[in-house]
């Protein structure tokens, strides 16, 4: 007998009282909900609405790429070869708690297309996973350092209502991780269907750099303007 899924604990930060947009912000494999906190305060949000910010924690499990050492992770990791060998079971299980978590913030007031999601890594593989099926339209998918999963799927389950979502990839030039090459062949898929992606690369390998942070800063405020 399989047990309802439960709602991923989070840790939450508002700009401003009484917020009108939540951004759902996924971190990346053996990390957690507390690795992006601190971006909040580097972010340059004048203009923008108040927004919750919410930093999920991933579930646990053993992951196969290090040697089965139970970590926080959205899905396994099952070789190298990331676009080969991909668990999609898992994909499907983490897609399936973000939007519990899109879910709650519409319960709270906050309307789906003033939903973000936003992802690091697994997370941004997450970001893409789920922003691009949703069946409601989100507020934008800010993809960092990651890639586009199942990519041969998405043509037949992406929602149309999402297809004119903004969409922000940024990835670093000497990331030793997620290659750059891959980052570009999502951007490319993505664009081929019709999907309008607003592409930046930087000299950084698998991180977060001060200029990213003002380019997505400069984001948030297009899109919440």
């Amino acid at each position: 007998m399989s047990t309802a899924p439960s709602l991923l604990d989070a840790i939450e930060v508002e700009s401003q009282p009484d917020p009108s947009v939540a951004v759902i912000w996924l971190h990346g494999l053996g990390a957690d909900g507390s690795d992006f906190v601190p971006i909040v305060r580097e972010l340059d949000l004048s203009g923008c609405p108040g927004i919750r910010f919410v930093f999920p924690h991933a579930p646990t499990m053993p992951v196969t790429i290090n040697g089965g050492y139970v970590m926080r992770a959205w899905y396994d990791i099952l070789g190298t070869e990331i676009a080969r060998k991909e668990d999609e079971n898992g994909l499907r299980a983490s897609q399936r708690a973000v939007e519990m978590l899109i879910e709650r913030e519409k319960s709270r007031g906050i309307e789906s297309r003033r939903i973000i999601l936003a992802g690091f890594s697994q997370g941004c593989a997450m970001t893409l996973q789920t922003g691009l099926r949703h069946p409601e339209r989100l507020g934008g998918l800010l993809c960092l350092s990651g890639y586009l999963p199942l990519f041969t799927t998405i043509a037949a389950e992406s929602h149309p209502v999402n297809q004119e979502t903004p969409i922000f990839m940024a990835h670093g030039r000497l990331d030793p991780v997620i290659p750059l090459q891959r980052a570009e062949t999502s951007r490319d898929v993505l664009r081929s269907l019709g999907y309008t992606v607003e592409w930046h690369e930087y000299a950084m390998p698998h991180s977060v750099c001060p200029e990213e942070i003002d380019d997505i800063s400069r984001w948030f405020q297009k899109v919440l303007r």
